[in-house]
């Protein structure tokens, strides 16, 4: 039995060991791409792989954090004659390296902890590359129990960090001072051990040292569907992070070095260090270095992994991080008016097809579902769906299929984030869309419906396309973009209105694409000309459109909710004040039904929980939060770039979709449309 736990345990210390290998490969090809400055983390891989923009942004964020953490305590203590810097579980990490390069280490030692494995391989690299050799100078020594490496102002150590008496002992060894002012680093460590072994070690570092400094950067927020998936990543890699079970959150991550004997301790997550503390110019010099369209996963990235840094000793009094965000902190409590039930929406049909996300569906008969474009899966692969897949309801049973599409050539292209609007009981109007960030000048496109749709085999459905552009198409090569329905002087127009383009990253213009005779005009709009805005939503009411959430200039969060009111001239925008503020939120979809305005999932920064579902009275702004009680779902379900469509008759939502990819854990895919039942919020004063 004892055999047995050692080769388990031998065997999850090499899956923790190659987090290392894929870390320090995500850290070239940040640096290479100009996100952070660093010259030597080439000498650390022996392959190159350019990883995606959302890898690189993540690696971006946590480097700036833990850089932030660490110049300040180097400024903080630059008065002292000696310093100390001691990394658990460094890795191939160039910390030191980047450091002693531009000066910052005057009268300070880095003392680096590693598996026994890995430290001995880092060793190697630094002796066999004259570049860091020549920095560490020393020669580097031979290898001495723990000692792997050993210059002036660095000292390499292979000891298990669960194993704290040889630690102790290997750090004194090696000439760690506790009297000296030290910064103790663990980023992505602890979590890997034992509960009751980390905490022993945050627990001995405050006891050991006089003056000390202990930074930490981890994941929190398991119990979300973000969370559940990248816990599910590490299980899979053999590298479970234990922490999250009993330090699940900032909080809980605050009290547990106030526990232990650290007497100051501040936590942000990544979303508030990265608005609070890198500047505009820098962050706006982060977002040109390539083309990136994956913010929901960096927000919800950024929002599961924090940093925290707890302090003691008079002169390390005080903590390098405090939140800078004006409202609905992370861990803030959240007013629930109630609960909605979510339920799987059962479709008779093997050829189901939903399993997307970035697609649009719309209602284009009172019992038939169109859903077109995405990201999903298909033919066991995932890609861009060119398919049209339609749905349609026989009493309650639905059955499902692929539409035939009559010469389609290359009009369709596997569209993501377009619009659909039906505007006839045989028309659909496409616009927009894109292909990649780069290439989104996909225009419009007519389908034409057979009226073998409401036929009881959907799969004999046929539409045809067609791309009859306006004379001057200035609107439609833009993606997350909204379409909406509005009336002036009793004719029909489709404001287009917001969205990305391939050169402008936010839009806020706006157009009105007469329906019938199908050219754009301009049409006098008074009153505060409203920010720039995607990923938001829109619906039509009483002649007009409401705007609602989105994402701004900067990246940030809106919680603004606009109303184009028609007037008699044309229309003027208006604000609609809501009480208590909405939640800054965005990648929802919307609707409005007797008056009130419903908003259903998105991304929020809110992390403490996800968006359900907002409902806002429109003649009051009063404003009620809903939770979506998803107990009956065998999977966890992600209410983002989904689409969803409102079935008047039975008061439900019939969600399809949803999803994304996940950094580096994954891409996921809601298995199933969901029926959201709203009877009791619809009817409820």
């Amino acid at each position: 039995m004892g055999r047995s736990r050692r080769g388990r345990g031998a065997a999850r210390d090499r899956a923790i060991q190659g987090t290392n290998d894929s870390s320090v490969v995500s850290k070239c090809s940040t640096a290479a791409l100009g996100y952070t400055q660093d010259g030597f983390l080439q000498y650390f891989v022996t392959t190159r792989c350019r990883r995606a923009p959302l890898i690189h942004r993540g690696y971006y964020v946590r480097a700036q954090a833990v850089d932030h953490c660490v110049r300040e305590f180097l400024l903080r203590t630059q008065g002292h004659p000696r310093r100390q810097i001691l990394s658990f579980g460094a890795g191939f990490d160039s910390l030191y390296f980047r450091l002693k390069d531009v000066g910052l280490l005057s009268h300070t030692v880095v003392y680096e902890v590693d598996f026994p494995s890995v430290a001995s391989r880092k060793a190697a690299l630094i002796k066999g590359t004259k570049d860091l050799a020549t920095f560490v100078g020393g020669g580097g020594g031979r290898e001495s129990g723990a000692m792997s490496f050993a210059g002036e102002d660095y000292k390499l150590l292979g000891v298990d960090l669960s194993e704290l008496p040889k630690l102790e002992q290997a750090l004194t060894e090696a000439g760690l001072d506790p009297e000296v002012p030290t910064m103790l680093l663990a980023e992505v460590v602890l979590t890997y051990m034992e509960i009751s072994r980390s905490d022993a070690l945050i627990q001995w570092a405050a006891q050991h040292f006089s003056c000390a400094q202990f930074v930490l950067y981890e994941q929190i927020h398991p119990e979300d569907p973000f969370g559940f998936i990248m816990q599910q990543h590490f299980s899979r890699l053999n590298s479970v992070l234990h922490a999250l079970a009993q330090y699940p959150n900032c909080e809980a991550q605050r009290r547990r070095f106030l526990q232990r004997g650290w007497t100051e301790c501040s936590v942000i997550d990544m979303n508030e260090f990265y608005v609070g503390f890198i500047p505009e110019d820098e962050r706006q010099r982060v977002q040109a270095l390539e083309p990136f369209d994956e913010y929901e996963e960096w927000h919800l990235k950024c929002s599961h992994y924090f940093i925290l840094a707890a302090s003691k000793g008079r002169e390390l009094a005080w903590t390098p991080l405090f939140s800078k965000m004006p409202a609905f902190s992370a861990d803030d409590p959240l007013r629930i008016a109630g609960s909605i039930s979510a339920s799987v929406c059962t479709i008779h049909s093997e050829n189901v097809g939903l399993r997307r996300y970035g697609h649009h569906s719309v209602l284009i008969k009172p019992c038939v579902v169109l859903t077109t474009g995405g990201f999903g899966e298909q033919d066991g692969r995932h890609c861009r769906l060119r398919d049209l897949h339609v749905l349609i309801r026989n009493e309650d049973k639905w059955r499902a299929g692929s539409i035939r599409m009559e010469k389609p050539g290359n009009t369709w292209s596997g569209r993501l984030f377009h619009t659909v609007m039906c505007v006839s009981k045989s028309h659909a109007l496409v616009v927009g869309g894109r292909t990649s960030p780069t290439n989104a000048g996909l225009g419009m496109l007519w389908l034409k419906f057979a009226e073998s749709m409401t036929a009881s085999d959907p799969d004999c459905a046929v539409v045809e396309l067609v791309s009859p552009q306006p004379a001057e198409d200035v609107a439609s090569s833009r993606w997350r973009h909204t379409t909406t329905e509005v009336t002036c002087q009793g004719q029909k127009y489709l404001l287009i209105y917001g969205g990305r383009s391939a050169m402008q990253p936010v839009l806020g213009d706006w157009y009105f694409l007469h329906l019938e005779e199908f050219f754009y005009r301009k049409i006098p709009t008074g009153g505060p000309v409203p920010e720039g805005r995607h990923s938001h939503s829109a619906c039509s009411w009483n002649g007009g459109a409401l705007i609602a959430g989105g994402l701004g200039t900067a990246e940030q969060l809106l919680n603004s909710v606009l109303f184009l009111r028609p007037t008699r001239s044309g229309f003027e925008w208006q604000r609609v004040e809501t009480h208590p503020s909405l939640i800054p939120r965005y990648s929802h979809t919307a609707h409005v039904h007797d008056g009130k305005l419903l908003l259903v999932g998105g991304v929020w920064l809110h992390s403490a929980s996800v968006p359900g579902v907002t409902v806002i009275e429109l003649m009051t702004g009063f404003t009620l939060e809903y939770q979506i009680d998803t107990v009956s779902l065998e999977w966890p379900l992600m209410l983002h770039n989904h689409s969803s469509v409102f079935l008047l008759d039975k008061k439900e939502l019939l969600v399809i979709g949803g999803g994304g990819n996940c950094f580096s854990f994954g891409t996921h895919f809601n298995r199933h449309p969901i029926y959201l039942d709203l009877c009791n919020i619809l009817t409820s004063q």
